[in-house]
C-alpha cells in the first residue's frame, strides 16, 4: 500500500542561505549588465598624458645632462691630476739620481757615507727627523733630501685627490646611468600611448602642432626684432639656422638637439660659453621677469624647476628644441609656464 506521509520540509537555515546565494547571484547579474564598457582615450587625453610623460622625461633629460656634464669634468680632472703624478714622480727620480751621484763621489774620494747608502734603498722621511744624519750630510745632500721629502708629499696628496675623484667618478656614472633609464622607461610609456590612436587621430595631431607652428612662425616674421645687446642676435640667428633639426636628449648638434643643448651650442656659434644645463642657463646672466622687457636673443626659462630653456624670438614667440617627437621650431611662450628670461 502506497505510503502517505508528506514530503520533508527543508529547513530555515537551509532555505535563508538558499535565498541569499539566490539574491547575490541576481546582484551581480544586475552589476554586470549595468557596466558600462570601458570607454578608449580620446585623442586630446592621448595627447594630454603623452605631453606629462614628454615634461618628465625632459626633468629627467637635464639631470641626465648634469650628470654627463660632471662626469666629463672630473674625467678631465683625473687626467691632469694623473699627469701631475706623473711629472712630479719624474721629479723625484731625477732628485735620486742626483742624490746617487753625490754619493758615488764621495764614494770615490773616500767612501760613502752610511746615512746617504741607507738612504738611496729607503725613505728619506726617516732620516731627515733625525738631526745626526743630519750633521753626517753636506748642506748639497740635504737639500736635495729635502726637495725629495717635499715632493713625495705633493705627490701623496694629489694621489689621495685623485682616488677622491675616480670615487665621485664611479657614483657618477651609476647616477647617469639611471637618469638614461628614467628617461627611457617615459618616452617609451609615451610612445605606448600613442601607439594607442589611429592613424586618422595621429595625422590630426601632427596638423595640428603644424597650423601652430605656421601661426607663430607668422608671427615672428611680423614681430619686434628689437635683439639683446651682445652676442645674443648671432647665438639667435645660428638657433634659427637649426630649425627643422629633431629633438634628441642629451644631444647638443650640430645635426640634433635637446632644449639646452640647442641653447648652448647657439651662443657657442656666437663665440660666448655658457653652461650645458638649464638650471645653470639660468643663472648665467641677468634675470628679467617682465615679458615686455624681453627682447630677442635672450634666453627664456620655463617651469617651477628650470628645465626647459629657448629663445625669445619676438612678438611672444619662442624658438626652442620642445620635445621628442618634434624638431627646433617657434611656439608661443604662453603654451609653458614661464618663469623668467636670462640676458646673456
Amino acid at each position: 500500500m502506497a505510503s502517505h506521509r508528506r514530503p520533508k520540509q527543508p529547513s530555515r537555515a537551509r532555505v535563508t542561505v538558499l535565498t541569499t546565494a539566490a539574491a547575490a547571484a541576481v546582484a551581480l547579474s544586475s552589476q554586470a549588465a549595468n557596466a558600462a564598457p570601458s570607454e578608449k582615450p580620446s585623442k586630446d587625453e592621448v595627447k594630454a598624458k603623452v605631453d606629462k610623460l614628454y615634461e618628465e622625461a625632459e626633468q629627467a633629460t637635464e639631470k641626465y645632462n648634469g650628470a654627463k656634464e660632471k662626469q666629463e669634468k672630473l674625467q678631465k680632472e683625473i687626467s691632469t691630476i694623473q699627469d701631475n703624478v706623473a711629472r712630479g714622480q719624474e721629479e723625484v727620480n731625477e732628485l735620486r739620481d742626483g742624490l746617487g751621484s753625490m754619493a758615488t763621489a764621495q764614494y770615490r774620494s773616500g767612501g760613502i757615507d752610511p746615512s746617504v747608502q741607507l738612504f738611496l734603498s729607503a725613505d728619506p722621511d726617516d732620516y731627515l727627523d733625525k738631526a745626526s744624519t743630519l750633521d753626517q750630510l753636506s748642506s748639497q745632500q740635504v737639500e736635495a733630501l729635502k726637495k725629495i721629502q717635499e715632493k713625495q708629499r705633493e705627490l701623496a696628496q694629489e694621489r689621495a685627490e685623485a682616488s677622491d675623484k675616480l670615487k665621485d667618478l664611479a657614483s657618477t656614472r651609476t647616477e647617469l646611468g639611471k637618469k638614461k633609464k628614467e628617461v627611457q622607461a617615459k618616452l617609451a610609456e609615451a610612445q605606448k600611448l600613442l601607439n594607442t590612436l589611429t592613424a586618422a587621430e595621429k595625422a590630426a595631431l601632427a596638423a595640428e602642432e603644424e597650423r601652430a607652428s605656421r601661426s607663430s612662425e607668422a608671427r615672428v616674421d611680423l614681430g619686434n626684432t628689437d635683439a639683446a645687446p651682445g652676442r645674443a642676435m648671432a647665438a639667435f640667428q645660428a638657433a634659427q639656422s637649426k630649425i627643422g633639426s629633431p629633438y634628441v636628449y642629451g644631444a647638443s648638434g650640430p645635426s640634433s638637439f635637446d632644449c639646452s643643448g640647442l641653447t648652448s651650442w647657439a651662443f657657442a656659434q656666437a663665440g660666448v660659453a655658457i653652461p650645458r644645463i638649464s638650471q645653470d642657463q639660468a643663472n648665467a646672466g641677468t634675470r628679467i621677469y617682465s615679458q615686455s622687457d624681453l627682447k630677442v636673443g635672450d634666453l627664456v626659462i620655463f617651469y617651477g624647476d628650470l628645465h626647459h630653456v629657448g629663445f625669445y624670438a619676438g612678438n611672444g614667440q619662442v624658438l626652442h628644441a620642445p620635445r621628442t617627437g618634434t624638431v627646433v621650431r617657434y611656439e608661443s611662450i604662453n603654451n609653458m609656464p614661464y618663469q623668467f628670461g636670462v640676458r646673456i
